[in-house]
């Protein structure tokens, strides 16, 4: 399809500009990753806070979210472009203190660690942990919006999903290396031990890495697109662009579908590692595999996910992943009592992989996905609102996350699972096989809800986006009428 004339006048990304925008979300996932990842680690077996508080803590501060996301989304609308831009502006401002958030969380003060019961270790975890994520908000509703103004073209939107992925891909790197690298088992009496110094000089390299890219992300991103004027204030405004947004077949939709799918995929890398460790017995570099496999299959994923959303759309591809990665899943209940030697892990992880290859289609394409809703949004109601439509969106992935924090702290806390160092071994044979079984079926299932909402819920398919891309070519024309006609 030949580009179309308006808009084509704002696009013509170059491979620098996908790399610009790529390292947003590499320096946004060097903390996000330690967050996801070693966070509850380093809670329950560092600082020896309880696993039921460090649950309703996940699950308060998402609650939170649902206030700090749309309003941070609403000052993006709000403020007027500057000589700094309208959201890459964000990189600059929030840079530094993200990088002070991270490094604060994972201070351990004199006298952090040597109790449970010490109140004071539990009110600074709670304050650090609440400011990290209103540091990481106030840099990741803009930049999630920054996409809309990069370019206009749909296809080069769904690059830069891809090369977004690519960057949380590589940002998430460094936790592998920090995780093998602190937390290990002693071998002499099996108990878990933290080295805390490397843990914390990995920590602060990540953090000012991570300041690192947010200034690469300022100064190579570029808005090209025109913005529509913030509109008039007022009464009820954000209550109505609420309204507006979760109104929007296509924006709701996938919204659950996001945070369905988040839920699914933080369970199983959850669970995972229980797995490899307590069911199969093995320790060392193996246990990270799951992690290591989500970042293969993005490095796999970016030569060929361009092409085949392009040929097949991005709607057709992502409900194949999916539905390939919930087989997988299902698979591997079939390893249940095929024992624990070396054939059944060499299956357990070919199949895990599989499940990381398919559900990163998605996982790479939703952003690209995101900003097609955000389209729609502005077509059907002549709004353009894209901090307040991506925070929306972000509060509903992390809606999914702290489901999967309850699921995985509730499960452990009923199984009786010990955090302190040294007795995280008490399973029985009946909970370990239980542990796997949660660990494929509810994968499995989630991953299905997603492939049956993908299509039949979802309404933007390779033919609705060839559409919604002239109804866009018109809207960027009168838009550029409108413009002349106020400069006359």
């Amino acid at each position: 399809m030949e580009k179309n004339v308006n808009i084509s006048r704002y696009s013509g990304l170059r491979t620098r500009d996908y790399m610009a925008y790529a390292c947003g979300d590499l320096g946004i996932c060097l903390g996000f990753t330690l967050q996801s990842s070693l966070i509850q680690t380093y809670y329950t077996d560092c600082l020896l806070l309880h696993p039921l508080f460090v649950m309703i803590m996940f699950v308060l501060a998402r609650i939170w979210d649902g206030i700090n996301d749309p309003m941070m989304g609403r000052i993006c609308d709000k403020m007027k472009p500057n000589k700094f831009g309208k959201y890459r502006r964000w990189f600059l401002y929030g840079a530094i203190p993200f990088a002070i958030t991270i490094f604060l969380m994972f201070i351990k003060w004199p006298g952090f660690g040597v109790t449970s019961a010490n109140i004071g270790v539990y009110i600074y975890a709670t304050i650090t942990y609440v400011l990290f994520g209103m540091a990481m908000t106030a840099i990741q509703i803009p930049y999630g919006s920054l996409a809309s103004v990069v370019t206009m073209d749909q296809k080069e939107r769904s690059k830069l999903s891809i090369w977004r992925s690519i960057g949380s891909s590589i940002g998430s790197l460094p936790v592998i290396l920090i995780s093998s690298l602190a937390f290990k088992t002693d071998p002499t009496t099996k108990k878990g031990v933290v080295d805390y110094t490397t843990l914390i000089i990995g920590i602060a390299i990540m953090a000012a890495l991570a300041i690192v890219f947010l200034m690469l992300a300022y100064k190579g991103n570029k808005e090209r697109v025109p913005i529509q004027p913030p509109q008039p204030r007022v009464k009820g405004a954000m209550r109505k662009g609420i309204k507006r947004i979760v109104s929007t077949r296509s924006m709701l939709s996938l919204c659950i579908i996001s945070a369905i799918f988040l839920a699914g995929s933080m369970f199983s890398t959850g669970y995972y590692t229980y797995i490899i460790r307590k069911y199969f017995n093995i320790s060392g570099f193996p246990t990270m595999l799951p992690s290591f496999f989500v970042v293969l299959a993005a490095f796999i994923l970016m030569f060929i996910l361009q092409r085949l959303t392009t040929k097949f759309g991005k709607k057709e591809v992502c409900l194949v992943g999916m539905g390939l990665a919930s087989v997988a899943n299902l698979c591997m209940l079939f390893l249940l009592n095929a024992g624990t030697g070396t054939e059944v892990v060499v299956i357990f992880f070919i199949l895990n992989f599989i499940s990381c290859f398919g559900s990163g289609v998605l996982n790479m394409a939703v952003w690209g996905m995101a900003t097609d809703a955000i389209d729609d949004i502005q077509i059907r109601s002549g709004v353009r609102e894209d901090g307040s439509c991506y925070a929306i969106f972000m509060f509903f992935r992390k809606c999914g996350q702290a489901l999967s924090a309850i699921a995985i702290n509730g499960s452990l806390l009923g199984f009786g699972y010990k955090y302190e160092p040294g007795e995280a071994a008490d399973f029985t044979i009946e909970q370990l096989r239980t542990m796997f079984v949660l660990g494929s079926v509810i994968p499995a299932v989630l991953y299905g809800i997603c492939t049956i909402l993908l299509i039949f819920w979802f309404p933007l398919d390779k033919k609705a986006l060839v559409e919604l891309e002239s109804k866009k070519e018109v809207f960027m024309a009168n838009l550029d009428k409108a413009s002349a006609k106020k400069a006359k």
